[in-house]
């Protein structure tokens, strides 16, 4: 029988992935996606296994919304790795899919084989039923089934506040909105202590009110260990189509100080140049956070923003303001919704009104009604005449920025009274309008790329909340209102408005250690490989930080002074941690070299060993040199 398994795989790994993409042709993909299923890809399935602290003498693996088996595979090839592997080794492994579990079982039986020739008693058990309900009977009843490991990719899919599922995590004290988190919830109790747990989950969990109650008591039961990004949101599940910002994190349960935390990221799946930092725990989350926000930061450059920040100490109650959601949810008030702006009409507000950080209302043929009445029907759904600052609570992948503010200034529209809709959050003063440098000066504030930047450390999806905002600290209210008198009714570019915002609230004229300069030199530099024509797995962070090491552009200098120094792969990623505070681990020096450089050689924009052009190309001393001809097309590029 183990010769039939192992037909035509070399290993139980390869047997799961063959499963994954026939699953993958066979079933429906709605339905997959209904039911949150996005299987794991084998790199991802290999690099979670590799989390793991070997040894342990009796091994116990819990994979809960197994699949196909791919991370029960990968974490058995990894323990056969192990130099003194376990004496035995057990699998619990659940699957609701009735579909898949005849695929679970056959790799399963593989895993069998392939422990036997290392030496190792291995076990399994295939439970075809809801994880939730079982885990929740355990937990319930407070006795046994203590893991020492479990591996996870569980289910995506919101839950909703009335389910079955939600009564019955409830029951056992866990109040989360997403199965994914459930499942995590649950899998952290069935945990032994010292028991580890590595899991792909989407990043939201890790800020937003729906979170809270979930982080706090993950954080209370784990101690983070490693926590990896990934560089856009299509990566992890891209054979899906799934646009989800993923992260992949390594958890131990146990209580006090767990130690540093290494935080990673990498460009694709395959990428072994990753950036790693560690961090203090209190870096992670603030020990004085309420809402005890994990906020990701993976490089140097991340941290310098971070401190920027920290200069703001004013919350919106110190500021005397309030944020809110738009009260109009508009398919719910279609009774009050006017196409024209009749006598009892005022102005509706949405997202696509927004222009030149400011409301332009009306907008002509709009599919969406300009209008909404004053009447008694309504009242609530309007407030007062006033200066509001608005901003997006979704944004679009083609804007730069995730947080877009703009002003209501009432004597562009001349309304006693206004309605925001629902897509959009507003800063307000008791229910009231504001003053016009304080909202002027506020709106710089929240457009700034530094906010922007630091925003993302803890928001991992593009909607902004209403909570989100409210956990921020800004300037004082007298700085916002003179940045305002400074702005006036000017319209300002980013540039202005950044430089506005390092001179007047960080008193910074000119400051190599800024790292707004050198966030946007690397998406410029990103943007020209573009233009350039480069293949896309060439235009991520690690291929712009290339170019800029080979053009010896730091933050500061213009493209149009940009040189062609020889430089070699280790010289290119120590320019890479000294100008832009982004540190590649020693030994990835030959990723950068294959997933980037070849390719920048391919397309002729570099040159190898222009210095002596018989060293052979695997020599340690090849450097490389930016060609004459595209030297002097990105000198050019930038300019007006």
């Amino acid at each position: 029988m183990s010769a039939d398994v192992q037909k035509g795989f070399a290993t139980p790994a390869e047997r799961a992935e063959f499963f994954r993409l026939d699953v993958a042709r066979k079933l429906d993909a709605g339905r997959r996606a209904e039911w949150g299923q996005f299987l794991t890809p084998p790199a991802i399935a290999r690099f979670m296994a590799s989390l793991f602290q070997p040894p342990r003498e009796h091994v116990r693996l819990l994979d809960a919304g197994a699949g196909v088996g791919a991370l029960s595979a990968a974490f058995v090839a990894e323990v056969c790795r192990w130099q003194s592997p376990p004496a035995e080794l057990s699998v619990t492994a659940y699957e609701i899919d009735p579909a898949l579990v005849g695929y679970l079982r056959d790799t399963l039986e593989a895993c069998r084989v392939e422990c036997e020739g290392a030496g190792i008693n291995f076990s399994a058990e295939v439970r075809g039923e809801d994880f939730i309900e079982a885990a929740a009977r355990v937990v319930g009843a407070a006795r046994g089934e203590a893991y020492t490991h479990a591996i996870l990719n569980p289910p995506y899919r919101k839950m909703s506040s009335g389910s079955a599922a939600r009564q019955l995590l409830r029951s056992v004290g866990v109040e989360t909105s997403n199965f994914y988190s459930a499942f995590v919830s649950l899998v952290t109790r069935l945990l032994e202590p010292a028991g580890e747990l590595v899991a792909i989950t989407p990043r939201s969990f890790c800020n937003g009110s729906y979170f809270k109650s979930f982080r706090r008591s993950f954080l209370e039961a784990m101690r983070f260990k490693r926590i990896h990004l990934f560089d856009a949101r299509n990566l992890a599940f891209g054979d899906d189509d799934v646009l989800q910002e993923n992260i992949i994190f390594h958890a131990v349960k146990q209580v006090g100080d767990g130690g540093s935390v290494i935080v990673s990221s990498s460009s694709d799946l395959d990428d072994e140049a990753m950036m790693i930092r560690q961090v203090p725990p209190e870096q992670l989350v603030q020990p004085d956070d309420p809402d005890a926000f994990i906020r990701i930061v993976p490089d140097e450059l991340g941290y310098r923003v971070a401190a920027r920040m920290g200069r703001f100490t004013a919350t919106l109650a110190d500021l005397g303001l309030t944020v809110s959601t738009g009260r109009v949810v508009d398919f719910r008030a279609t009774e009050h919704l006017r196409r024209e702006p009749t006598e009892d009409a005022v102005p509706l507000i949405y997202p696509h009104h927004f222009c030149g950080g400011y409301v332009c209302h009306p907008t002509p043929h709009s599919k969406k009604l300009n209008w909404i009445a004053d009447a008694p029907g309504s009242a609530d759904l309007l407030v007062p005449s006033g200066v509001y600052v608005l901003v997006k609570r979704f944004s679009s992948k083609e804007e730069p920025r995730r947080v877009v503010a703009a002003i209501y200034d009432p004597e562009r529209t001349r309304a006693p009274r206004v309605g925001f809709e629902n897509h959009l959050n507003y800063f307000h003063e008791m229910g009231k309008g504001m003053g016009a440098d304080l909202a002027r000066g506020l709106a710089a504030f929240l457009n700034s790329s530094l906010l922007d930047a630091y925003f993302r450390q803890f928001n991992g999806h593009t909607q902004v909340n209403a909570t989100d905002l409210r956990s921020l600290k800004y300037p004082s209210r007298s700085e916002l209102e003179a940045v305002g008198a400074s702005v006036g009714e000017r319209a300002l570019d980013q540039g202005a408005l950044d430089h506005l915002i390092a001179s007047q609230l960080l008193h910074m004229n000119t400051d190599t250690s800024d790292p707004i300069p050198a966030k946007k030199r690397i998406d410029e530099a990103a943007r020209a490989l573009k233009a350039l024509g480069l293949p896309s797995a060439q235009q991520n962070e690690r291929s712009a930080l290339t170019l800029l090491a080979l053009l010896d552009l730091r933050p500061e200098t213009p493209w149009a002074e940009a040189r062609a120094p020889l430089r070699g792969v280790t010289e290119m990623m120590d320019f890479f941690a000294e100008h832009y505070g982004k540190q590649y681990k020693p030994n990835t020096r030959e990723s950068v070299r294959r997933q980037t450089v070849h390719q920048f050689r391919d397309a002729a924009l570099i040159i190898a060993n222009p210095d002596k052009p018989s060293r052979p190309i695997n020599s340690g001393k090849t450097v490389y040199q930016i060609e004459a001809a595209a030297l002097e097309v990105l000198r050019a590029f930038g300019s007006d």
